[in-house]
């Protein structure tokens, strides 16, 4: 994959959580690259990107010529063996990828990810402090899918819409979508007001039709 103006995230293990991210990237409209030593697996990823591909092993010369180095993310899924995880975390950093989110499994783990120059994410740890949080505080949920077609989720503000108040954005008028919270320095407000200013800290909560919530997403980023 060449570089492009549109921002493009490398996903290297098709795991659960490696294919659900890439399916989720992917369906917002950006450049996914897949990677994974399983063929059915990256078969299947053909229905959602052009670009994923089934490597048995992945040096830092088959990721340069599948072209990794073009992504300005790329995030290695492989958590469960630590030592390709970290080998493929280096040899991405080595490449010169702009922002690198590695999978880790343990403290130890994370810590050596880090040194590396990895952001880390410890999904299964996360995930259930979120929950816990939800439960403890019954905050609404980050993404609430009401039917096939309605759903509540949440829209970081990009750098296209800061500094603009609420009453300035399309999202009413051309999407359908309504803003029903935004979320500022960890606290939720309800109350929406037209001339609130946005910052690039906010999240917009928004209810609407799913594919105008994917394609707002396309037309900010």
């Amino acid at each position: 994959m060449s570089k492009s103006n549109t921002e493009s995230y490398g996903i290297i293990g098709l795991g659960r959580f490696g294919t659900a991210l890439a399916i989720r990237l992917a369906e917002s409209g950006k450049e996914v690259i897949v990677i994974d030593n399983n063929e059915n697996k990256v078969v299947e990823l053909r229905k959602y990107t052009e670009y994923a591909y089934v490597c048995d092993n992945i040096t830092k010369e088959a990721l340069e010529e599948i072209g990794i180095q073009n992504c300005d993310t790329v995030v290695i899924c492989i958590g469960e063996a630590i030592d390709t995880s970290i080998l493929l975390t280096l040899n991405v950093v080595n490449l010169g990828v702009k922002r690198v989110i590695a999978k880790a499994i343990s403290p130890d783990h994370g810590a050596v990810l880090a040194k590396l120059g990895a952001e880390v994410v410890y999904p299964e740890i996360d995930m259930a402090l979120k929950l816990a949080q939800k439960l403890l505080t019954n905050n609404i949920l980050e993404y609430l899918s009401l039917d096939d077609n309605v759903e509540i989720t949440e829209i970081k503000v990009h750098k296209s819409i800061k500094n603009k108040k609420i009453c300035e954005l399309p999202l009413r008028k051309k999407y359908g979508i309504n803003i029903i919270a935004i979320e500022h320095d960890n606290k939720t407000d309800v109350e929406i007001d037209p001339n609130y200013v946005l910052s690039e800290d906010d999240v917009l909560v928004v209810i609407g039709k799913t594919d105008k919530i994917r394609e707002y997403e396309r037309r900010i980023n």
